[in-house]
């Protein structure tokens, strides 16, 4: 038993996926379709840089679905392995996209447009730059919560992420979270500020969720067999009309990606399979569940050396 999973934000780096283009003309066709549908070469932004420019949100979240998927069509089309037994598909964040592409129900284009609207109003909601994002780090999440109900007459801040039992992401405006980080620190909790313009996955997101919103309701949304795990609600879903409220929510809403582990290892799977640049949710598993095997899929060395 296997599951596919595919990460979010902060895995990309100038030159992924590069040996796919180069070796393959099917995803040389697809960066190419990606071009025409984004209507500029994000293709030369991901395979030249600059890293500026692929760091932008606004880039980044097409970037890694396209270099995501792409392997994932290498996987199933090049070297025939059926990915499609896997007992769910999950992503973290943007990575729930390139699930669902992957998984069948989004069709190519209209993830990618999707993924650059969401980039767009996520990078656009973030108030001026007056919010950002705080990680925790060595804390679990109760007491994190109880902070945060403790203090919720002194700072708004909120739960982002739930990666692991040892990695929490906070986000705020940046005064609720300077007041925040003060509780931290006379609580010894070990806390960083992270290098993000805009407190993805809160209320403060509330322009975003707006404008996503009517995207996501004028894009079609496919019948598929493939059972998923989401974001919002770390449960398995596969009705086409749940996902799509569901990603709406998500953008306002924390990544449960701790619990969504746990429900897949409780449901007996114990091979974790990652598809897309890097490897941080397969060190995300790892924390959660050191019982579990876990591969990272990032080169064609990679695609031999799996055994399912």
């Amino acid at each position: 038993m296997f599951s596919v999973i595919f990460p979010g934000q902060g895995s990309q780096i100038v030159g992924m996926g590069k040996e796919f283009y180069n070796n393959h003309k099917i995803i040389k066709n697809l960066f190419e379709e990606a071009d025409e549908t984004l209507g500029f070469s994000i293709s030369k932004i991901i395979l030249e840089g600059p890293k500026e420019d692929l760091d932008l949100t606004v880039n980044t979240q097409p970037a890694i679905f396209l270099v995501s998927y792409s392997i994932f069509k290498v996987m199933k089309e090049i070297f025939n392995i059926n990915l499609d037994k896997a007992n769910y598909f999950a992503g973290h964040s943007l990575g729930e996209y390139s699930a669902l592409s992957s998984a069948g129900y989004l069709s190519f284009p209209d993830t990618i447009r999707l993924l650059r609207k969401r980039g767009d109003a996520m990078q656009n909601a973030s108030l001026n730059g007056e919010g950002g994002m705080v990680a925790v780090l060595g804390s679990n999440i109760k007491l994190i919560e109880k902070i945060l109900f403790d203090n919720q007459d002194n700072f708004l801040v909120q739960i982002a992420n739930d990666n692991s039992d040892s990695q929490i992401v906070l986000s705020g405006k940046n005064k609720d979270l300077d007041d925040l980080i003060d509780v931290l620190k006379s609580n010894s909790i070990k806390n960083i500020r992270l290098p993000v313009s805009a407190p993805f996955h809160c209320s403060l997101m509330g322009k975003a969720t707006q404008i996503m919103k009517q995207e996501i309701e004028k894009v079609k949304f496919n019948d598929s067999s493939i059972k998923l795990i989401s974001n919002v609600t770390a449960e398995e879903i596969s009705n086409k009309e749940d996902l799509k409220k569901l990603l709406i929510d998500q953008i306002e809403n924390r990544v449960r990606w701790r619990e969504s582990v746990i429900k897949i290892a409780d449901s007996g799977v114990s091979h974790f399979i990652e598809i897309g640049p890097g490897k941080v949710l397969s060190g995300l598993v790892k924390r959660i569940n050191k019982n579990v095997k876990i591969d990272s899929i990032n080169s064609e060395s990679d695609i031999k050396g799996l055994k399912l």
